[in-house]
């Protein structure tokens, strides 16, 4: 073989670069996945290397604005309650309303537990049918109270028992509160007691007693129930009104208004049928 002729060397040398031979392998591409490239593909972008202490920083002082807002509203001194007002009282003072209420004066402003202190007030002050507590920033706390009105009054030895709209009794007192009736129930020989117990009829009362006209009203010094349809108002002068149920009461309250107008001298009034009332003893 080694006297192998140039023609046959040059012959294996052809066929090792023919068509069919291999190729020297490509440079791999660079990964689309790779981290930020700055301009031209080359390395991480100064936006990105930025974000990551943007954030840190904001961060940080998300949380000191959060630590000192708690600390301005619960720890410091600004936002105390140092003092608390009433208001819309009558009967109650305000010194009754603000023993009941005992409100925490030097707790932190809001921290104080509005409901708890209205709950407080009606379960301690029953006179009290509503109340609203408001904070009065940066140092105050306000009590506007709303009293019961009586309507009602029902007799207890030597007191009377004050009793609203909604029948509720909730106080008791040595004096009658004046321009508010006094019931009389005689309603033990009634023959529908079995159907209108007294509990029944007292509601029925109140509620002709709350339904009259404020004219008549100041007027009425006693409300006689004997059943669920005899009720019989006593008005000053000795006068009397028949007013049946308690139904139509609107009816009724304008009928005995235009009566006691037209006849200011009458001693009996009956309106118990409000399309057809009558009058007498005038």
């Amino acid at each position: 073989m080694a006297g192998a002729t140039t023609e046959e060397r040059g012959n294996s040398g052809a066929a090792r670069k023919g068509p069919g031979s291999a190729r020297p392998p490509k440079p791999p591409k660079p990964s689309r996945r790779s981290g930020p490239r700055g301009p031209g593909g080359q390395g991480p972008s100064l936006k990105g290397l930025r974000r990551g202490p943007v954030l840190v920083v904001a961060l940080a002082a998300a949380l000191l604005l959060a630590a000192g807002c708690t600390w301005v509203l619960y720890g410091s001194s600004w936002l105390r309650i140092e003092k608390v007002t009433t208001s819309g009282t009558g009967v109650l003072t305000s010194q009754q309303v603000l023993a009941a209420a005992a409100v925490p004066v030097g707790a932190p402003l809001v921290s104080v537990d509005t409901d708890e202190i209205a709950s407080r007030l009606r379960g301690r002050l029953p006179r009290i049918d509503s109340v609203d507590v408001v904070r009065a920033w940066p140092h105050g706390i306000g009590l506007k109270v709303t009293e019961r009105k009586p309507v009602l009054l029902i007799r207890k030895d030597a007191n009377f028992v004050e009793v609203d709209a909604s029948g509720v009794r909730f106080d008791t007192v040595a004096k009658a509160p004046a321009g508010v009736a006094v019931l009389e129930l005689n309603a033990a020989q009634s023959p529908s007691g079995r159907r209108f117990d007294e509990e029944r009829l007292l509601h029925e009362a109140v509620g002709v007693a709350g339904g009259l006209p404020q004219a008549v009203a100041k007027e009425t010094v006693q409300v006689k129930v004997g059943s669920y349809d005899s009720v019989v108002l006593e008005l000053t002068g000795g006068r009397t009104v028949v007013w049946g149920s308690g139904e139509l009461g609107e009816a009724k309250g304008r009928a005995l208004t235009a009566l006691l107008k037209a006849s200011p001298k009458a001693s009996h009034f009956d309106v118990s049928v409000p399309t057809a009332p009558s009058v007498s003893g005038s």
